[in-house]
């Protein structure tokens, strides 16, 4: 029987999981310590990211490489890549966040056949099938924002009322952030309800697919909370989009991701030409690479699966190029057969991490391919 699992779990994800809809409508990983990370070899460059929904590929723009390549398993998720090049390409920043959800808007569905014409046929068909999405705006429109969704209208107002939440996202010093944590914030009831709706089995039912947790040992609830109070404590909460998100149901205007913000919009928007999105794994896009967002993919691996990814992602990166990748609950970090092709940077990985404004995560990695056959 520990043979057949083990046989079981040794399949690539997209056997065990499903594709065939939107599971992130807005990317979870935060795009400035990724920019940051692959600074060194992204311009000029060529880069390979995990496309998700899109943000991070496109703030990757921001660096100046040749090319992005964006690839993922899922076509729902490829369309949502597409949805946004075609909103940087036609629309003002104004009509931008309209479109995408960040700020009210009666008139998508109306911009969307607009855009229609400037998106493939594939994606086209998606968004034709599913224009509730889109009039609902497409930041939101993933499985994972409405987990989110739940926990922030049916939960958290029996913890905290709506001028609790405002005063956790005010501007504070560290030590106010620390005291307005432990002193008000952090109470039995918001334990308990962290440890209840950010369960293995909650959030396999309602956020990620359960095939995602086929890999993570021991309880995850206690790692989420300890994360959100580094998060509530020593980071910014006012200038922190996805805490925002999290807790008031969008961004706001002053705390955006990277790929939205004002001063990288028009970059984003002369680069996008630089954009190419491809269904498939990672490690079958046609190298060589200089540099890697590689998402949380490791993640949903074996220890025999990740090894195998891991070797086919050296073949196709160019000598020097960096990978990056976050790990949630499972550890992964380079297989040991293959340590001697990559070299980990483990100080600068731990300083962006401690930096990290999506804070879940339990670490941020980054290797370096070393120049050996």
């Amino acid at each position: 029987m520990k043979k057949e699992i083990l046989v079981e779990t040794d399949r690539p994800i997209e056997e065990r999981a499903t594709f065939d809809a939107i599971r992130y409508g807005s990317v979870w990983e935060d795009a400035d310590i990724l920019c940051e990370s692959l600074a060194p070899v992204a311009k000029g460059g060529r880069l390979l990211s995990i496309a998700s929904s899109g943000d991070n590929a496109l703030a990757l723009l921001t660096l100046d490489p040749a090319e992005v390549v964006a690839v993922d398993l899922s076509p729902a998720q490829l369309a949502c890549v597409m949805i946004r090049v075609a909103a940087f390409t036609k629309l003002d920043d104004e009509a931008l966040l309209a479109f995408l959800g960040v700020t009210p808007s009666a008139t998508r569905e109306e911009t969307y056949r607009r855009l229609r014409p400037l998106m493939p046929d594939d994606a086209c068909v998606f968004w034709d099938a599913n224009l509730e999405l889109v009039r609902g705006g497409v930041i939101h429109a993933g499985k994972f924002e409405a987990y989110f969704s739940t926990f922030r209208r049916r939960l958290l107002p029996l913890i905290h009322p709506e001028h609790r939440v405002e005063g956790l996202l005010q501007t504070r010093s560290l030590g106010e952030r620390k005291r307005f944590y432990s002193d008000v914030w952090d109470t039995w009831r918001w334990r308990l309800l962290i440890r209840i709706f950010f369960s293995r089995f909650v959030m396999g039912r309602l956020g990620r697919d359960p095939a995602f947790f086929e890999h993570v040992d021991g309880p995850v609830a206690s790692r989420i909370l300890s994360r959100t109070r580094y998060a509530c404590s020593e980071l910014p909460t006012h200038a922190n989009p996805y805490l925002a998100y999290i807790m008031t149901g969008n961004y706001r205007v002053d705390a955006l991701p990277r790929y939205l913000r004002p001063e990288f919009r028009g970059i984003i928007r002369e680069r996008l030409s630089r954009i190419r999105v491809v269904l498939g794994s990672a490690e079958d896009a046609e190298g060589p690479f200089d540099g890697f967002n590689l998402s949380d993919i490791f993640e949903y691996m074996s220890p025999v699966e990740h090894e195998r990814v891991y070797r086919a992602l050296l073949g196709i990166a160019a000598p020097g190029a960096r990978m990056a990748y976050w790990n949630l609950f499972a550890p992964r970090s380079a297989p040991g057969p293959l340590r001697d092709r990559v070299e980990p940077l483990p100080e600068l990985s731990e300083r962006l991490h401690a930096q990290d404004l999506s804070w879940f995560y339990q670490s941020f990695n980054i290797d370096e391919v070393l120049d050996v056959e």
